[in-house]
């Protein structure tokens, strides 16, 4: 016996083969593989989940979440990104890698395509597979935005779904608002759905941030998806939200049920406190996320035989060293040999290969010593 054909043809994130790696690897490494914020949890959040437990808040909620961090979602989707949600269009999830998830499940039919604008995150794939659908890369081409034609001339008759990812996991960009808007709207016309990922909208750095659902006045095939996570240093706290029409909302929740069954008491909490509380926090780490920005930047620019995108928002650069056609290869003797680990391009699709991530969520003095190693490297 063995486990199903859907399971067995998904593969492992080569993000996390190379996590692994780095593990077992002694020495001072840099790491630049992994997306996590290098802040602490704002204080102010950590003790509101503190005192959740100490009033025993710690039994079962709804499936769809407590009602209060339904409505601070709602109102900060709209404060921020200009979404016109209501409480009962928020679902919320076990981190913005489950809302993913159920998203994929909720509105892709067995045979359905996931179109997916490549490079992108590695899970696309494997969350449309595990639906029973086939995910469908689209290359873009440098510098990575959208091409909304090419999008667009790839949907047909079994498109489910197209996932948009704003600011880029993996390259940083952000999409411009018509190229956006033209796909939505594209979509809506093959009664497809737009799932659009903004885990990463609040670390924005050359605009505002708008909501992708915003930029038509049809929004109902749009499903936005956020996070706790990147925004307040709480990756660890697995809150994150699914937001779209209330009836596709109620549909959803009842996977919830036979899953998470809802997302844990304290966190919760110390979600509602991160986004009805004090955002100074968070722009302390948008300022110092800048900074490393424009540093990485400028260093990968004064490197040669390597190209890379401008990054305009999350903490993620892409950069195409020369000569590389094997990134797995490339990044596993970064580690060995330099003591520097990134994640490999291949994972992101075939437009990444002989590519790396860069995340520039580590401190400055840590970067410029991952830059050095990776310059002498190549």
């Amino acid at each position: 016996m063995q486990p199903t054909a859907r399971v067995r043809r998904c593969d492992r994130s080569p993000i996390r083969v190379l996590f692994d790696l780095a593990q077992r690897t002694d020495g001072d490494l840099v790491r630049l593989e992994v997306g996590e914020p290098d802040f602490d949890t704002p204080a102010h959040v950590k003790e509101a989940a503190v005192a959740a437990i100490e009033r025993g808040e710690t039994n079962y909620t709804s499936n769809a979440g407590l009602p209060a961090l339904r409505t601070a979602i709602a109102d900060t989707l709209a404060r921020e990104y200009g979404h016109s949600y209501g409480a009962g269009d928020v679902l919320v999830t076990t981190g913005g890698m489950e809302a993913l998830h159920l998203a994929c499940l909720s509105v892709l039919e067995p045979g359905d395509d996931l179109l997916i604008p490549s490079p992108g995150w590695p899970n696309y794939w494997t969350q449309a597979q595990l639906a029973d659908a086939t995910p469908v890369e689209v290359p873009m081409a440098f510098p990575y935005d959208l091409d909304a034609d090419r999008v667009i001339d790839r949907m047909g008759p079994d498109t489910g779904a197209v996932m948009l990812c704003s600011p880029s996991n993996p390259t940083g960009r952000v999409f411009t608002d018509e190229t956006v808007a033209g796909v939505i709207e594209a979509a809506r016309e093959h009664d497809a759905y737009v799932i659009a990922d903004e885990v990463y909208a609040a670390l924005t750095y050359d605009r505002d941030p708008t909501g992708m659902a915003t930029l038509v006045d049809d929004s109902e095939h749009v499903i936005t998806i956020g996070s706790c996570s990147k925004a307040y240093a709480m990756t660890g706290w697995r809150v994150g939200w699914l937001a779209t029409e209330s009836s596709v909302v109620d549909e959803t929740t009842k996977i919830r049920e036979s899953t998470t069954a809802s997302t844990p008491t304290p966190s919760q909490h110390a979600a509602i406190a991160a986004l009805e509380g004090p955002q100074a926090p968070v722009r302390e780490m948008q300022t110092a996320f800048r900074e490393r920005r424009d540093y990485v930047t400028d260093r990968l620019a004064e490197m040669d035989g390597v190209k890379a995108s401008r990054s305009q928002g999350a903490f993620y650069a892409f950069l195409d060293p020369e000569g590389y056609d094997d990134s797995t290869a490339l990044a596993k003797a970064l580690v060995t040999e330099a003591g520097v680990v990134f994640a490999p391009g291949a994972g992101f699709g075939d437009a990444g290969e002989g590519k790396l991530r860069l995340s520039y969520a580590n401190s400055l003095d840590r970067l410029e010593t991952g830059l050095d190693r990776l310059d002498a490297y190549l």
